[in-house]
């Protein structure tokens, strides 16, 4: 309730004892839905900064603000030195104004979401020469004569209104409103209402204001709390201080809870990671290897009738006999090749799973060190530092909406991931070049991905096969141990026309087998 009329009626006599006599010396905004006036005169000078963010709006008056030098637009330059009259609030409106010797009036309707600035000049104030926020239209029509109200607070009325609080005391706003409901006011008498009404009133015409922290929200309240941020019966200090928590420090809070949440939604996958190829891994430890079987077939090769889809033979591995199935039009040597390339294969995964493990291993207790640090910052610099050496900044405008591709960069090359089909189509088209490195998931649908040609460079091994792993990640073979990734110079890739999108020819390519990994550190 800090921009409630309640509030308001102590705030103004105080700033207008500021503000009296002194000259608008510079009035400007460089942060979207701020605005900032200073005034001054010989011996002072005072700030007002109105910060209308639909989201928070909020007033503070520090003792210096510091222009920039760019990004700043001077706004209602008809009052540059002209004199301050007076400060006072509308009657029972959440709006005050400041009145100019010259008779311009500056209003400031702060109406939560849809709060402005309104500037009236002369004798004429049934409409603003100017608004602050330029797309609040209708507030063109708000005539300043038209927004006092003189509310009859008496037991009368009370009773005329059936005891309805919002409709008898209509400024009372969110806080005091919950008050009273939580004493009862909503199913006692109408003698007890009109009681607990006089208290809300005595409580409201008390100046004593705090700051609650309520749902990760802080509050600046006329009604007494118990374990209060910050308590005062100045109202100027209690704005700066509510500007501080509720705009600085929440703002804050809310960039590092985003951290936190991310760090542990990594740490999360993480751990589920780990347990699934983990399992995995002793699955395919604790399994013969096929290149056993493949040898109880050549070492059987007369007994295998031709043609024969299965066959019983004795495995002298295990000292029993096994049912083998073959497959039909298959000669039982090829099949046994096959058997010792998948062993081959299952050996080099068995590695690949062993180091992908030991890597993801190091990924958590890394993301676990992040988060205890993380803990210790408590204040913006050391956020944004963090944030900038961990990597955890939010992608750029860029990166999210204006090209087709995510940009990544693998040992200082610059490396490209098709977003979608016609993401790729467009990647291909508008951003490749003939020397650049084009690289897909053989066989399934995915990205396209394109390592970026550097003059006088060739791209390393390492670089080709963490962009394959990357190509992989992004198919429809994600979710495989190994991958197959078929690469080429891009000149060697073309569109056929009339193709669905992402199709293409693709001429000379080579084959990777790599496992899928995304664009995680450590």
């Amino acid at each position: 309730m800090h921009l409630n009329y309640h509030f308001l009626q102590y705030l103004c006599p105080a700033i207008d004892k500021l503000f009296a006599g002194l000259e608008l010396a510079t009035c400007f905004s460089q942060n979207k839905d701020e605005l900032v006036m200073g005034f001054t005169n010989e011996s002072r000078s005072h700030f007002l900064r109105a910060n209308l963010s639909p989201s928070n709006p909020c007033l503070s008056f520090p003792e210096d603000y510091k222009r920039s030098k760019k990004n700043s637009v001077d706004l209602f330059p008809e009052l540059i030195g002209d004199t301050v009259d007076s400060v006072r609030v509308l009657s029972f409106e959440r709006a005050f104004r400041i009145d100019f010797n010259s008779q311009k009036t500056l209003l400031f309707k702060l109406h939560g979401s849809r709060s402005n600035i309104l500037l009236y000049t002369g004798t004429d104030d049934s409409r603003p020469s100017a608004l602050f926020r330029n797309e609040l239209k209708e507030d063109h029509n708000i005539a300043l004569h038209e927004l006092e109200r003189h509310l009859d607070l008496s037991y009368e009325e009370f009773l005329k209104q059936g005891g309805k609080a919002a409709t008898f005391l209509p400024t009372l706003g969110k806080v005091p409103r919950e008050w009273l409901k939580s004493q009862g006011y909503i199913e006692a008498d109408i003698e007890t209402k009109w009681l607990l009404m006089q208290e809300m009133i005595d409580m409201l015409n008390a100046p004593l204001f705090s700051i609650t922290k309520k749902n990760d929200q802080y509050l600046l309240t006329l009604l007494p709390v118990q374990n209060a941020v910050f308590s005062s019966a100045d109202p100027v200090r209690s704005c700066n201080e509510y500007f501080q928590h509720a705009v600085i420090h929440q703002a804050f809070e809310k960039e590092k809870n985003l951290m936190v949440r991310k760090l542990e939604d990594q740490k999360k996958k993480t751990s589920a990671y780990l347990s699934k190829t983990s399992k995995k891994l002793a699955e395919l430890q604790d399994s013969p290897p096929p290149s056993q079987t493949a040898d109880v077939i050549m070492a059987n090769l007369h007994q295998i009738p031709q043609g024969a889809e299965t066959t019983t033979l004795f495995d002298f591995y295990q000292n029993k006999e096994i049912t083998i199935s073959l497959k039909k039009g298959l000669t039982p040597q090829k099949h046994a090749e096959n058997l010792y390339r998948k062993s081959k294969n299952g050996k080099i995964e068995v590695q690949q799973l062993q180091k992908n493990l030991s890597e993801k291993e190091d990924y958590f207790l890394q993301l676990e060190t992040l988060l205890e640090e993380l803990t210790t910052i408590d204040d913006f610099k050391a956020l944004r530092e963090f944030s900038k050496t961990n990597q955890l900044s939010p992608k750029s405008k860029e990166d999210q909406t204006n090209v087709p591709f995510k940009r990544f960069e693998i040992d200082g090359f610059e490396i490209l991931v098709g977003k979608s089909a016609k993401a790729n189509d467009q990647m291909l088209r508008y951003f490749s070049w003939k020397d650049d490195i084009w690289l897909h998931a053989k066989d399934v649908a995915g990205s396209h991905v394109i390592i970026k040609y550097k003059s006088g460079l060739t791209i390393p091994q390492t670089t080709l096969e963490r962009a394959a792993e990357l190509a992989a990640y992004y198919s429809k073979s994600k979710n495989e141990s190994l991958a197959a990734v078929i690469y080429t110079p891009c000149k060697y890739v073309r569109k056929v026309k009339g193709s669905p999108a992402g199709a293409v020819m693709v001429d000379q390519e080579k084959v990777l087998m790599v496992a899928p990994k995304g664009p995680v550190t450590g």
